[in-house]
Order: C-alpha cells, then structure tokens, then sequence
C-alpha cells in the first residue's frame, strides 16, 4: 500500500491537511496518530472533526480518555491514550462502539491501546522539520487505500 507525504509549514497547514482528509471521506474510518508531543496531532483531529461537522466544542480528551461526537450523521470518537499505562485499563471504557463500520475513529497513542483498539485503516504520523512538521500518511486497510487516492 502507498504512503503519501506532506511538509507542513505551519498550523494551519496541519489544519488543512485534516480538512482535506475529512472532505474525502465517504464511509467510517480508523486513524492512528502518531508522533512526539507538541506534533500537532490534536490539531489536525479539531481540524479533521470540524470538517466533518461536529458543531461543538472539540475538547482534548487528555484527561477523559474519550471524546464522543456526531458528525455527518455518524459517530465519531477522539481517544488520547497518553496516560494509559496498561492496555487493560481501557476495559472499563466501554470500547466496543469503537467497532462500529460507519464511526470515524481517531486515537492519538495508540500504541498504549495495544490490543484493546480496532485496527487502523490509516496511521498519520506527525513529526517535527524545523519550524514545521513532516506528514505521513500510511493506508493499513482498503479503505485507508480508498482515502488516500481520493487526495490525489
């Protein structure tokens, strides 16, 4: 499957990278999102939610672990696992409405979910280049694949 690679120059363009990735959208998807704190992975998931037409306030779930919307008549779920310690402490968040096809799913440190989450369609990885940050983008499903050649 083929990456596709971004120089961000700023916030905004990390803003705009998520309204183009949620203007693509047409069906439910899992994103993975990686990167060092500070690498804009919450403002590319304000971004992506807003596009998406979440009319609330998008709140850093950092402490609530989970942040639940509605957007463009599905559900959509922001997870910042950075507190996480262990994959099990998760059990009693009730995660299977994670599984759900149609729901937009975003989770910043997954890999403290190891185990616990659905398996990503895409892995967005955000990392600092000077002032700005370098976006990757990696489909891990079909349609992960689907998103991206619709950015093309």
């Amino acid at each position: 499957m083929s990456e596709q690679q971004w120089v961000l120059a700023d916030e905004d363009a990390t803003r705009a990278l998520g309204i183009q990735l949620a203007d693509a959208l047409d069906d439910g998807l899992v994103v993975y999102l990686r990167g060092e704190l500070g690498a804009g992975k919450t403002s590319f998931a304000r971004a992506f939610l807003t596009a998406m037409g979440v009319g609330e306030r998008i709140k850093s779930p950092t402490y609530s672990l989970v942040e639940g919307y509605q957007a463009k008549d599905r559900p959509a779920w922001h997870l910042d696992l950075y507190r996480i310690a262990d994959p099990g402490e998760l059990e009693w968040l009730g995660l299977d409405a994670l599984s759900d096809a149609a729901a937009v799913v975003l989770v910043e440190w997954p890999e403290r979910g190891r185990g616990a989450l659905p398996a990503p369609d895409l892995e967005l990885e955000l990392s600092y280049e000077g002032l700005g940050r370098n976006a990757r983008l990696q489909p891990r499903t079909p349609r992960g694949e689907r998103l991206l050649a619709r950015l093309r």
